[in-house]
Order: C-alpha cells, then structure tokens, then sequence
C-alpha cells in the first residue's frame, strides 16, 4: 500500500498580534521517534510560552494524537491535525511553538494561528511516496553476515536496527506486499540461538 509522507523536516513561521508561531513538520514512523523530537524541540525552545503538536502514524492513520499543551481545548493540537489529515499525510509530527505576544486571540484566533503555522510548514515540506512496511528480526551468526548482507541488498531491502553482540542481530523493513515471498528466504534466522 502506497501513502503520502514528507521527505525531510520543514518549518515555516507565523506572527499574530505579536505572538510568534513556529511550525517544525518531522517524517516520523514510531511513537519513540516522536518522544525523541518533542523532547529535542522542547531543549531547543525552553522558554517558549507552548509546545503543541500533533502527529498521524502508519499507512492507514492507526495511531495518532493532538496535544494543546495548555492552550484551551482543542485549540492548538485539533488544529494542527486537522491540517495533516486535510493533506492525507501520515508519519508525519508537526510540533507548533508559541511565544506569547501579549496580546490575548481568543479561541477562534488560536485555532486560526495553529491551522495557518501548520499549513506553511507543510506546504514548505517535499511529499514523498511511501510503502507499508512490516519488520522482521532475525538473528545470525558472524560468519553468516556476508551471506544476510547480500541477501538484504539482492531483496533492496532496509536495516532499521543492527547489533553484534555474541550473535548479530538486524531487524530488517520489508514492504508489506513482499512480505509473503521475503520471509521464507529469512525464515532460518528467525530461531531463537
């Protein structure tokens, strides 16, 4: 299954009665990545008023979820999710933060503020095309790494994880449609040793 992400980070800028709104769009595939650039953007930008966001996950949008951060309910992050889904994108965190200008929006004014900061960012985002994909860990011996090296470049297949421990260990991405024929050819190395 094809769907629609975005190729790198983007930002863009937006300014309302002196409050100054800073969209940051992320391509995502993991709920740990997400945590891990909420948490960078958070250091980057500690003295900002808000660090709202919202993020969709998966092919089909399984996982997703809008934070206000503070800002009155379904303010900041609805907004913000809104305008990924309007762009039928996914695996895509947009974090939008907020210095306070002083001058009070209003409801109305915020969700305008976080919609417009929102759409710059993505508009500024190159759209990609992406795969389903599904993991498959396996696990192998040293002297066997030449041989599961090759095989994973043959299939053009991807490394997400890899160690070498007192057995290697890869977990390997493997387009959802393929999975059928790739498993097999890797069946052997999923045993547990």
């Amino acid at each position: 299954m094809q769907y629609q992400s975005i190729q790198k980070p983007a930002q863009a800028v937006y300014k309302e009665k002196g409050s100054k709104f800073s969209a940051f769009a992320y391509p995502v595939s993991t709920e740990t990545e997400v945590r891990i650039i909420l948490e960078k953007v958070r250091k980057e930008y500690p003295d900002a008023s808000h660090h709202c966001y919202a993020y969709i996950l998966g092919a089909n949008g399984e996982k997703w979820r809008a934070n206000d951060d503070g800002e009155p309910h379904h303010s900041a992050g609805t907004p913000i999710l809104q305008q990924i889904k309007s762009k039928n994108l996914k695996d895509v965190l947009v974090i939008v933060v907020r210095y306070f200008g002083g001058v009070k929006l209003g409801v109305s004014g915020l969700i305008n503020a976080y919609k417009t900061a929102t759409a710059l960012a993505l508009d500024e985002a190159e759209i990609c095309e992406k795969t389903e994909t599904l993991t498959l860990s396996i696990t192998y011996n040293y002297d066997e790494t030449t041989q599961i090296m090759k095989l994973i470049h043959q299939h053009k297949l991807t490394i997400v994880q890899q160690s070498f421990d007192l057995f290697c260990h890869a977990t390997i991405l493997v387009g959802k449609s393929e999975y059928e024929n790739i498993f097999p050819i890797f069946a052997k190395w999923q045993k547990k040793l």
